[in-house]
């Protein structure tokens, strides 16, 4: 994401309007000598990256553009690393050690780093050179730093993701949000459940499968101390919503009038069809190898049961419950299967409140008896669910008694 002073944004009334590039002739050209630049960086050290991009800048009205794309493949797409013989901290005290038992001079200087290259060569079984010593003294410091690999992405999907930046920075300066998902594929409700309890947002929640879910999230100004951490958690959360298939949010925004310095307010929509291209992978099939586990077994059992991944959706006050599994017989009869394999005790507690308020008479838990329930403080005495008990995996037979018997 980019950071507030890269951040283009105007403002029509009380709307909020970030800037966005259009995929043409001319924003790719800029992305395409920016990413030539990075490419011709590699081996090099982000001190000459840096001095190279501001040629590139000039004095264009453009600049804040190709800064901020620049900073996108900085952040998002290099990785520098410190090259030295040893730790450059470790590095500076044995040379200025050695240097100080002589006068300042060019000549002593030489003698110093050819002397230290020596003992590194022996010591490293590798040679050394009296230059690597020299560059390695200061190698920890950002501008030295070397551009050891680049995953140069395509011009296309740099204009993507910076359009998506923009959008993203409006969210820094929230105040509330309100979310709307609409109907959807289950599978899209819980992958942007997982991220907002990923991102730990502040979410109310309301809605249920069949109509879809309203979902209101505390933003960073709404705090009693504005956090710019949890204005970034809010702005991470919408490339996720891209995966979801018919969306729309709206938020209210507070900032600083640029010219009086005084609070004021603005507004801001985004919905399904606002052509945002999303960098974030699709959610993983399944959530845990011991689910994958049961999913192949079952597919081996001769049974008329048929079992779904995460089709079915339980509303409970202010929540929302995702079974793992529905398994669904050709007679109507179904039942919803949770695996409650994960020991944190916070987990537990909030996992069993979330089975009694959900009052589901087709539930199925599926606990692992290596979990301390006693030491987390939960009971099982008022459950309202069928309970299965497995050690180290959850094999298919056991459910099947269960929904048979």
């Amino acid at each position: 994401m980019l950071p507030t002073d890269l951040l283009i944004h105007r403002q029509n009334g009380e709307e909020i309007i970030p800037k966005r590039l259009r995929v043409d002739s001319q924003s790719l050209q800029v992305a395409n000598q920016l990413i030539a630049c990075f490419k011709e960086a590699i081996g090099k050290t982000q001190g000459q990256l840096e001095h190279r991009l501001s040629e590139i800048e000039g004095d264009s009205p453009d600049y804040k553009l190709k800064r901020g794309l620049g900073y996108l493949l900085k952040s998002g797409f290099c990785n520098f690393e410190v090259v030295s013989p040893m730790e450059p901290s470790m590095l500076r005290e044995r040379v200025f050690s050695l240097a100080a038992k002589s006068l300042p001079c060019r000549v002593s200087t030489e003698t110093t780093l050819t002397t230290v290259a020596s003992e590194l060569s022996r010591e490293l079984e590798k040679e050394v050179l009296p230059q690597q010593v020299h560059n390695g003294l200061y190698a920890d410091l950002a501008e030295n730093k070397i551009l050891i690999n680049f995953d140069a992405p395509t011009p296309e999907s740099l204009v993507h993701r910076y359009n998506l930046s923009q959008v993203q920075g409006v969210f820094y300066k929230s105040s509330q949000l309100v979310l709307h998902a609409h109907r959807n594929v289950p599978g899209e409700y819980k992958l942007l459940f997982r991220y907002l309890k990923l991102f730990q947002l502040m979410a109310y929640i309301e809605g249920d499968a069949d109509h879809g879910f309203t979902i209101s999230i505390d933003g960073p100004t709404s705090l009693f101390t504005p956090s710019t951490r949890y204005g970034l958690a809010i702005a991470k959360l919408i490339p996720t919503l891209l995966h979801v298939t018919k969306w729309s949010l709206a938020t209210t925004l507070q900032m600083r009038d640029f010219y009086t310095n005084n609070w004021k307010t603005g507004r801001f929509t985004l919905n399904s069809d606002c052509g945002l291209v999303t960098h974030y992978p699709p959610g993983k099939p399944y959530d845990s190898m011991l689910e994958a586990s049961f999913a192949d077994k079952w597919d081996s059992l001769k049974t008329k049961w048929v079992l779904e991944r995460e089709v079915d959706l339980i509303p409970i006050p202010g929540s929302v419950m995702i079974p793992d599994f529905r398994l669904v017989h050709p007679d109507g009869r179904d039942f919803l299967l949770e695996i409650v394999g994960y020991w944190r005790p916070e987990y537990l507690q909030k996992k069993f409140a979330q089975v009694r308020k959900a009052e589901c008479n087709n539930l199925i838990l599926a606990i692992s008896e290596r979990l301390n329930l006693e030491k987390a403080g939960v009971k099982l005495d008022d459950v309202p669910a069928k309970i299965i008990w497995f050690k180290d995996k959850l094999l298919p037979k056991a459910v099947l008694s269960v929904i048979e018997s």
